[in-house]
């Protein structure tokens, strides 16, 4: 099973467009140890030939520019692509508005979940996707399917579980559920256990999450590959640094530090490869000479950057 780091940072990139904080700035500079990232989606083969992606981010078409795997074949018909499917993890702009960048009446399978299709058809901009060609499927959470794409099975296999999370920014409702839940319902933050049919080998894609509860302790216990949220070193450090007065815990996301942070409470589950993604431009393990990156690397993790390459 081939798999690409397409994109690792969080929403807005790094840098981000209208931030002058001290990652984005160095990272437009030039500065060797702070590198460039796009949004967080990861590429995924069983052949080399068909791909599927998770998650489609605002910067897909520079991704696919910056990936001679997912261009179109110069051997093939005028217009082509190895993308056959796409599967979403979360409704947030920055997994599902690259899906704009796959119109043009080119044939793939979008999944996700039925919360996050109900996002899709609620918006008509989604219609661009022809519906002749672009199937949409519902994933039923915590059930495996084999990924399809428009000329069949793609020799992975997905199961789609729930993860502890909160619905995307742009859907929040003050009215609706209570101690901030701002609407989250089930379907909002999945995780992602991804098979290679020929092998059985797997790995897990989880971009977002909130908490770690016992039933994803459970289901993580001895996993050979996982890419987890690292969107925040600490909880408050937007606010530390100006960027947004909101926590961690406000906007959904964990933090690596701390005794309830990743570092803390993954290190007993016997992970064999952990790999950070959906980095955000504050955190400071984007810095390559930062006391904060030796840590997280001193505990067994990687921080993953676009065009990073794993097999298994």
């Amino acid at each position: 099973m081939l798999i690409k780091v397409i994109g690792a940072g969080a929403g807005g990139g790094l840098p981000q467009w209208n931030c002058n904080g001290r990652n984005s700035a160095d990272a437009r500079s030039g500065l060797p140890t702070v590198k460039p990232r796009t949004q967080a989606s990861v590429a995924v083969s069983a052949d080399g030939k068909q791909w599927v992606l998770l998650n489609a981010a605002p910067d897909l078409r520079q991704q696919i520019n910056e990936t001679p795997e997912l261009q179109p074949d110069p051997n093939g018909p005028p217009r082509n692509s190895p993308i056959k499917a796409v599967v979403l993890t979360n409704g947030d702009v920055d997994a599902v508005a690259g899906l704009l960048c796959l119109r043009e009446s080119q044939p793939l399978t979008v999944y996700g979940s039925a919360r996050v299709l109900d996002v899709l058809a609620s918006n008509s901009i989604f219609d661009v996707l022809n519906p002749d060609l672009v199937a949409r499927k519902t994933m039923e959470l915590g059930s495996s399917f084999a990924v399809e794409g428009p000329d069949g099975p793609v020799g992975l296999t997905v199961e789609a579980f729930t993860v502890p999370g909160k619905i995307p920014l742009y859907l929040e409702d003050e009215e609706k559920g209570t101690g901030g839940s701002f609407g989250t319902e089930e379907g909002d933050t999945l995780g992602l256990k991804v098979t290679e049919n020929a092998s059985g080998k797997s790995f897990f894609f989880i971009p977002g999450c909130s908490g770690i509860d016992d039933t994803l302790r459970s289901r993580l216990q001895g996993a050979a590959l996982l890419f987890f949220d690292g969107t925040l070193y600490t909880n408050n450090e937007m606010i530390d640094q100006g960027l947004m007065q909101k926590t961690g815990d406000r906007i959904g996301h964990m933090n690596m530090s701390g005794p309830n942070g990743t570092l803390a409470l993954m290190e007993p589950l016997g992970i064999d490869r952990k790999i950070f993604i959906h980095v955000n431009n504050s955190n400071p393990v984007l810095r390559e000479d930062s006391p904060e990156r030796a840590a997280v690397e001193a505990a067994g993790w990687t921080v993953s950057y676009d065009g990073m390459e794993v097999s298994l």
